[in-house]
């Protein structure tokens, strides 16, 4: 079994071309499925390794039940069983089983939750929140108008370069997932923000003076590109003490496209800026909230108003 995961590693890089997120997803998604197997002897032999050709049906459907009481949601239930189904579709394809029995069982209900988002007055106190002088205050800040003017991902964020910002032209080119590249518009505070960051980067590494100088656009204090676990760390910093609910950095993105469409935008062009494949995924920001829903109605359908005139009418 290991041997099978190794190959379809390198097919996920070689072929597929998969992102290293996505690669390391889908292994540690498999692992845990073979573990397991070990663990409950599903589709083990008596030496205790798994056969691939004894996992049916039960041994999957054990293992959504494994899942489902570890606490696990409808929404990471789903993708295990994606990742499975890759792998089980590689294998038929290079003949080393007949089925994917995966593709035949049911893929667990999600819940339709809402995604945490702060308000627009919220959102500009988070922004205001880093210091104006220093590096970090400066770059952190930066980052903040970044996500709230783009909506991009923190993985895309941290591989932005230097080559990739246009302040001029307020744009920003994006690499995404499946590496497809999108261009963003700026907003003009963060191109003030970017450009008092890129003072701050250039005194740093004068003082650094890195033997390469770095070409991705967000350092740490030692001259070293920032890391997506970096970045979260430092958002966590923010969004934890000024905010009483449970957010995450991710809330920033999902606050991007609700103020778009709260503002008018259509799903169209918010599924282009946040570089979703789906308009599916893009329409669970639709949740704007019931009275302003109810407020709109109120002002704008006909038959909700009602004149004084008609309203007296017996």
């Amino acid at each position: 079994m290991n041997n099978l995961i190794e190959t379809f590693h390198i097919h996920l890089v070689a072929e597929k071309n998969a992102s290293p997120h996505t690669v390391t997803g889908y292994l540690k998604d498999l692992n845990q499925f073979c573990a397991f197997l070990r663990q409950s002897g599903h589709a083990c032999t008596p030496e205790g390794e798994v056969d691939i050709h004894q996992v049916d049906r039960l041994a999957v459907r054990s293992y959504l039940a494994y899942l489902y009481q570890q606490s696990s949601t409808g929404t990471t239930m789903n993708r295990k069983l994606s990742a499975l189904s890759s792998f089980f579709q590689f294998l038929c394809r290079e003949n080393h089983i007949k089925t994917n029995i995966v593709k035949t069982i049911p893929a667990p209900r999600k819940k339709n939750a809402l995604p945490a988002y702060l308000s627009v007055d919220e959102m500009f106190r988070l922004l205001d929140l880093p210091d104006n002088e220093g590096f970090l205050g400066v770059r952190d800040r930066a980052m903040l108008e970044l996500f709230y003017s783009t909506g991009m991902r923190i993985s895309e964020l941290t591989g932005l370069t230097l080559d990739s910002i246009h302040l001029d032209e307020r744009r920003v080119n994006v690499l995404g997932k499946g590496k497809k590249e999108r261009i963003l518009p700026l907003g003009r505070k963060a191109v003030d923000a970017v450009r008092a960051y890129l003072k701050e980067r250039h005194t740093l590494l004068e003082k650094k003076k890195p033997e390469t100088p770095p070409a991705q656009l967000f350092l740490n204090t030692r001259g070293g590109a920032v890391t997506v676990r970096g970045v979260r760390k430092i958002l966590d910093r923010y969004l934890g003490p000024a905010f009483s609910r449970g957010l995450s950095p991710h809330s920033i993105r999902h606050s991007f496209a609700t103020h778009l469409l709260e503002s008018g935008a259509d799903l169209r062009s918010i599924q282009e800026m946040l570089g979703h494949a789906s308009l599916s995924t893009t329409q669970k920001y639709t949740h704007l909230t019931i009275d302003r829903l109810m407020e709109t109605y109120d002002k704008s359908h006909p038959r909700a108003q009602q004149s004084g005139a008609n309203s007296s009418k017996p």
